[in-house]
């Protein structure tokens, strides 16, 4: 959504599956969401397409010197962003292949890792950044030394060094490479390749402080590089194509987990200040924040809607020296029990872009 676009968010309770579709505004219970026309009563897929506009209403829980929560007024000619986000909770890790090995008898091979997530550019420098540096075996007496280790063998080396990658004894409680990869194999003989997957993100913890922004967006993704010799400060990332040594492939990217209740939950807070009609702040202490509502339900999956639109007032749209501001809607709705919401906004705004 824009940055400053004035943002209504809706979270649908668990407990409603299908929106109001009777009565007006004035009638919505808390949490209960509905949409209406101009003359403000409740639309339906069938007739909401006639209204000139329409808005999204929510009833309050704490409706002292406050009406119902309502966007601005959004007229399908006005709209210029309609797209939802599906809820995903299980985000994929990502996958590298490390294939195609040439390495001769003795050979010192080495493979250097640099993984990126919120917590590892914190804690490093350009992201977590580990090497681990094998020997290649010697061939047996009067072997051809120009013929290649056999390449299965040389993967299990790889795999048993990055295993054996333990806790620093001097700093037991420091991080070691095995906390945030996978490594095992594919194939067999000369087809063998090295399998490197990332481990899911740890999940952080939700402080009881209501006014702290504990969820982040968070995956973690690296890249992986084998070159000849032992480790060196050098640029390993600019391959020496006279020392290749393996070919390397991402054969999975790792994505975001979308639409969780903890994200759902971020949103509320980040938007709570268009949302009141006064005490807009959030406070450490709870009992401060009588105009704060949360009908997030922990562990719910939710497909969120966002609306973007200008203003039915053309005036506004107006030259002037100020900034131009648009408005915005945000609709988080349980995945399961989405369908009729989505048909209202399908048939006010026509076909809805999907994420």
């Amino acid at each position: 959504m824009a940055d400053y676009s004035l943002t209504t968010m809706v979270v649908v309770p668990v407990s409603l599956t299908t929106p109001v579709v009777a009565g007006s505004t004035q009638d919505l219970t808390a949490g209960s969401v509905g949409f209406y026309g101009p003359d403000y009563v409740a639309a339906t897929a069938a007739n909401i397409a006639a209204d000139a506009y329409f808005y999204v209403a929510q009833g309050r829980d704490n409706t002292y010197l406050q009406g119902t929560k309502r966007s601005d007024k959004i007229a399908k000619a006005d709209v210029t962003e309609f797209y939802k986000v599906v809820g995903n909770p299980t985000p994929l890790n990502q996958v590298i292949e490390m294939s195609d090995w040439n390495v001769k008898p003795d050979d010192i091979v080495t493979v250097t890792l640099r993984g990126h997530s919120s917590f590892l550019s914190v804690t490093h420098f350009n992201g977590y950044t580990k090497s681990i540096t094998v020997h290649a075996p010697c061939s047996a007496e009067g072997a051809d030394p120009t013929v290649n280790t056999p390449v299965e063998a040389f993967v299990d080396l790889l795999i048993a060094e990055f295993n054996s990658q333990g806790t620093n004894s001097i700093i037991p409680n420091n991080i070691k490479i095995t906390d945030f990869y996978v490594f095992s194999k594919s194939g067999s003989g000369e087809n063998t390749k090295l399998v490197i997957t990332g481990k899911p993100v740890t999940k952080y913890g939700q402080p009881c402080d209501i006014a702290a922004n504990p969820h982040e967006y968070d995956r973690l993704w690296f890249n992986a590089f084998a070159y000849a010799g032992p480790e060196t400060t050098a640029d390993f990332i600019v391959e020496d194509r006279c020392e290749k040594v393996a070919v390397t492939a991402i054969t999975v990217d790792s994505t975001y987990a979308t639409g969780t209740s903890e994200e759902i939950a971020q949103l509320e807070k980040n938007y709570h200040s268009y949302q009141a009609g006064y005490l807009k702040h959030l406070y450490r202490t709870a009992g401060y924040n009588a105009n704060f509502e949360s009908h997030v339900t922990p562990g719910t999956t939710y497909t969120t809607y966002y609306i973007k639109f200008n203003s039915l007032d053309k005036t506004e749209q107006n030259w002037n020296a100020n900034l131009a501001m648009d408005s915005s809607v945000v609709i988080s709705i349980k995945t399961a029990d989405s369908a009729d919401f989505e048909a209202i906004l399908v048939a006010a705004l026509g076909a809805i872009t999907v994420y």
